[in-house]
């Protein structure tokens, strides 16, 4: 079977849009293919967290995947600095690398324009470790969305150029683009993505957020003036995206959901779309609660999964490393 790698930087709180967009994909992905899932601590690096709540959020981050239904006997599940291996490649990586590659990178551009005297060494370097991910495990298929397709690309680039420098080693490989239909505005902005690093709680629905915390937060999200429930997302951008959140999670047809609330408020569509929330993330929480009593049972998985994950980058920083001459 072809392989996919993909993983999630233990930090921010995952939400609905992170379910929607990518776990519900590898849901799907690992029925068909050789998933390898990182919990990328080293990447949550970046921004600094105090240790024991980092260690909280690789736990989380597990517990997560687990409890959102990716299957530790079909796919691999470990945790990114377990394997040595990503650090290794990434500096062998960054030795062909071009500064202004990484100077080209509309993330690192963002945050060094708006937190220049924040950035750190880590940040600028983040697109090679995550090549360094990707290309060490020789997958053929990465899911991406649409602001981490750069980031595939300059992967794509760096592969190449080490397979021309250095004879074929690396796969090339290919974006697995998330559907567009599950991309998830913020609460608060519709204008701009959900975001699990958003300043504002109210942003996000996150996939551990309370009953009540739900309710509160779908309240006081931005709708549009005027009255009406459309799907119009150039006039009416809030409810636009409250429908899409509810179309997805309940299975029902926008047309229909349209006609349902055809002369309906929007107190009253809110106050249904919380319920329809709380109705898809309860049998999750359950599950993801259930794990948070038996922490030592993940750990157990990840220990696991980090020795499979092991089998393989060794194997191929062996290879790598006798291609650039390292081994003697």
């Amino acid at each position: 079977m072809k392989r996919v790698f993909s993983g999630v930087a233990p930090s921010g709180n995952l939400h609905i849009g992170n379910y929607l967009g990518a776990i519900s994909q590898w849901l799907e992905l690992q029925k068909h293919h050789n998933c390898v899932f990182s919990v990328a601590d080293y990447h949550a690096m970046t921004i600094f967290q105090p240790a024991e709540k980092l260690r909280e959020k690789i736990l989380e981050i597990a517990m997560i995947y687990l409890a959102a239904g990716i299957d530790p006997k079909k796919s691999v599940i470990f945790i990114q600095s377990d394997v040595l291996e990503h650090a290794e490649l990434t500096w062998i990586l960054n030795t062909i690398t071009k500064i202004p590659e990484l100077e080209l990178m509309t993330q690192f551009k963002d945050k060094a324009r708006r937190f220049r005297n924040k950035v750190n060494v880590g940040l600028f370097d983040y697109p090679v470790l995550m090549a360094a991910d990707i290309l060490l495990y020789k997958a053929d298929f990465v899911p991406v969305g649409e602001d981490q397709k750069q980031h595939l690309e300059f992967t794509r680039t760096i592969a190449r150029r080490f397979n021309g420098l250095y004879g074929e080693t690396f796969i090339v490989p290919e974006a697995l683009i998330m559907k567009e239909s599950a991309k998830i505005m913020g609460l608060d902005d519709p204008n701009k993505k959900m975001s699990k690093s958003a300043e504002n709680p109210h942003n996000y629905l996150g996939l551990t957020d309370e009953p009540a915390l739900i309710k509160e937060k779908i309240k006081r999200a931005v709708t549009d003036s005027g009255d009406g429930i459309i799907y119009d997302k150039e006039k009416k951008p809030g409810i636009f995206n409250l429908l899409t959140i509810y179309s997805l999670l309940s299975g029902k047809s926008i047309q229909k959901l349209e006609k349902e609330y055809k002369n309906k408020n929007y107190g009253e569509f809110k106050k249904d779309l919380a319920d329809v929330v709380i109705g898809f993330l309860s049998p999750f929480q359950k599950k993801f609660e259930k794990l948070g009593k038996n922490k030592n049972h993940v750990r157990r998985i990840l220990a696991d999964g980090s020795k499979k994950a092991r089998l393989i980058a060794q194997k191929n920083i062996k290879e790598i490393k006798n291609k650039v001459g390292l081994n003697y």
